[in-house]
């Protein structure tokens, strides 16, 4: 009889950005609980913070005798538009195929490991509050390759003052990025490494975006004990990516596919509104439709150029999905004391040092109980 065979090492590689490797940690998870003891693996990421506490890396690296590196793409992307998968199919299917193993998502979210000394530890309202203060996250732009994934800043605002004094939102966002500020929230851009960013998402109440990393860390960050069920997220995603790829369970995913000339058939897929004459291939892959915001954000570098299928999502319809949460009873707005708190650790915030662009200097690019729930305004915009 053949002793045990030895488990194969081999190194998971991949230089994308942030959002990629949140949904790699999936299919990670896939291999090893699909093939428990075959594999020993390590990975070779730009963001080693994702992988803190996860049972599934071992210490291997590729220079290890022995050790086979398989470059993790997604090619099933090119059917993303016709094809029933979501993104968490296309590294797990790839990698099956590379290392000619049977595997298939199982749970519908990427892999996000928080230590139990970790999970103790207060979230960083905490020790700005001095009590656990509900808040939720937001992004107001993105990353400069890909402009067009970036609602308006402005109606971001718009969403911000509805909430006033019933919602405090936390404003967080890479600083080589473009993410025009925010009044009246707490202002986090900068200031977080990728961990810190995790445990923020661990502690939140809801996260509202565009389709970014953090709304994969949305659905990839386990849930406080405290707080069981899927994470409130509301993407702004518009007529890019078909909602099928990217959109998670519990998430409300506001998209225009099918209701514009280029995105009938599925995601136009296309990246900038206005090209940046950066050098980037981007600069080929422009918006057909592109329309002009009356009142841009002055800290929009679009220059007021806003796709079509992004014009067409009104703060209202954001604000409307974001209530959902509390109108349904999963979420309850701040009590008079919390807004009150909330809105003296906004203040104490004035004169923060920040950076030249307003931003706290870190970066973590990849260098390749309702008081006021019977308000007329809510219902209002509920029924829009």
């Amino acid at each position: 009889m053949d002793g045990p065979t030895e488990p194969r090492r081999i190194v998971l590689r991949n230089h994308l950005s942030l959002g990629d490797v949140i949904t790699l940690t999936a299919s990670l998870r896939e291999l090893h609980e699909a093939c428990p003891g075959r594999f020993e693996t390590g990975v070779d990421t730009c963001f080693p913070d994702v992988w803190e506490n996860n049972p599934f890396v071992s210490p291997v690296s590729a220079d290890d005798p022995g050790v086979t590196v398989f470059q993790c793409d997604c090619p099933l992307i090119h059917e993303s538009n016709t094809a029933p998968y979501h993104y968490i199919h296309a590294f797990t299917q790839h990698l099956a195929q590379g290392l000619d193993v049977h595997i298939k998502p199982r749970h519908f979210h990427g892999h996000i490991v928080l230590g139990e000394e970790e999970r103790s530890w207060g979230s960083r309202i905490w020790e700005l509050a001095g009590t656990d203060l509900p808040f939720w996250l937001i992004v107001s732009g993105g990353k400069h390759d890909f402009t067009n994934k970036w609602w308006s800043a402005a109606r971001w605002q718009r969403v911000v003052d509805y909430f006033k004094g019933r919602i405090l939102f936390v404003q967080v966002g890479e600083k080589d990025h473009c993410h025009p500020a925010l009044k009246g929230v707490l202002d986090l851009r900068g200031e977080t490494s990728v961990r810190q960013l995790i445990r923020l998402t661990y502690h939140s109440q809801g996260v509202t975006c565009g389709v970014t990393s953090l709304m994969h860390l949305a659905a990839a960050v386990p849930f406080p004990p405290e707080k069981p069920g899927l994470r409130p997220c509301v993407v702004v995603a518009g007529g890019r990516e078909p909602a099928h790829w990217e959109e998670y369970p519990g998430h409300q995913y506001l998209h225009t596919i099918g209701a514009l000339p280029c995105c009938t058939h599925g995601g136009c897929w296309k990246s900038r509104t206005v090209a940046r004459h950066d050098g980037c291939e981007q600069d080929s892959s422009l918006c057909e439709h592109p329309v002009h915001e009356s009142t841009p954000h002055p800290d929009d570098e679009r220059q007021g150029s806003l796709p079509k299928c992004m014009d067409m999502i009104s703060w209202r319809q954001v604000a409307s999905a974001i209530g959902s949460y509390f109108v349904g009873g999963v979420r309850s707005f701040l009590s008079l004391e919390q807004a009150e708190l909330a809105q003296k650790i906004i203040s104490r915030q004035k004169g923060h040092p920040a950076s030249a662009d307003g931003a706290p200097c870190i970066n973590h690019e990849c260098p390749t109980q309702k008081h006021d729930a019977g308000h007329p305004k809510q219902a209002e915009v509920l029924a829009s």
